[in-house]
């Protein structure tokens, strides 16, 4: 008897140990984990993959803390890691390996009824550090400009700042949004709004896309659009087992055919 019940004592811990191994817990930026990489990891799970998915999109900085903490096993980023993260990662055992996964690029949106049709790097740059706050700075119709941003957690908030502001503070006027799907909903019901969404939102409703010095973004223009970012997935060290397969998917041609779908560049059409 007291045999039986040890067997079945390691047999129930062995399924539990297998049942841990089966989930991946993905975190970071939300710019990948509101629709992409969900896509991408039912795909996966369509192909075979036995494996089940812990994602929460909280914005990139999140993907580096979590790493570290051991509490994820890929991370999610719209930005390259900065050196005091890896190195706070190292001191905790982590060593991370960085994949380029997708291009996406930031698109700036208005209100739809909003008549300005194409900005500036300078008047955008303007606009977002506050030095102009009205429209009719731009050529619009007069009104008090409000901004939308994302968050401080964000790895596009400082994506942003560096390629379209010139590294300046943000306009203290700007108001702070969680996700991509918050800033089209709030310029969509402002008319004087202003913000910045990835290439994947650029068709909700609302909104519509201003050129920037005549550029729109596309999958074709996605090299000489000037707000063009590559995004990655970040592990500890030389993946194995299912961390290696989701990311050999992710890069795969049917991991690409999801990434263009979503509204994202796959990395193998950027030349």
């Amino acid at each position: 008897m007291k045999s039986t019940i040890i067997t079945s004592l390691l047999a129930i811990a062995m399924t539990a140990g297998l049942q841990a191994q089966s989930v991946l817990r993905i975190r970071g930026s939300d710019t990948l984990g509101a629709k992409l990489v969900p896509q991408w990891a039912e795909g996966f799970k369509k192909q075979g993959g036995n494996v089940s998915f812990d994602i929460a999109a909280e914005g990139s900085t999140t993907a580096f803390t979590n790493l570290s903490a051991g509490t994820a096993e890929i991370g999610m980023s719209s930005r390259k890691v900065k050196d005091d993260e890896r190195t706070f990662a190292k001191t905790k055992g982590v060593f991370l390996q960085e994949y380029n996964v997708a291009w996406d690029m930031i698109a700036v949106v208005v209100n739809k009824s909003n008549p300005v049709q194409s900005l500036t790097k300078k008047q955008i740059a303007g606009i977002f550090t506050g030095a102009i706050k009205d429209w009719s700075e731009v050529g619009g119709t007069p009104g008090p400009i409000s901004v939308y941003t994302r968050n401080t957690s964000s790895g596009t908030y400082k994506d942003w700042q560096t390629l379209a502001m010139g590294g300046k503070d943000y306009a203290s006027s700007s108001q702070k949004m969680a996700g991509n799907e918050q800033i089209a909903q709030e310029v969509a019901s402002n008319k004087n709004g202003i913000g910045y969404v990835g290439f994947a939102y650029i068709k909700a409703k609302g909104i519509k896309v201003a050129e920037v010095d005549g550029h729109v973004p596309s999958v074709e223009s996605v090299k000489k659009y000037p707000y063009s970012r590559p995004t990655f997935l970040y592990v500890n060290g030389k993946p194995d087992g299912n961390i290696k397969a989701f990311i050999d998917f992710v890069t795969s041609p049917a991991g690409d055919k999801i990434t263009e779908v979503v509204g994202f560049v796959p990395v193998s059409q950027v030349k």
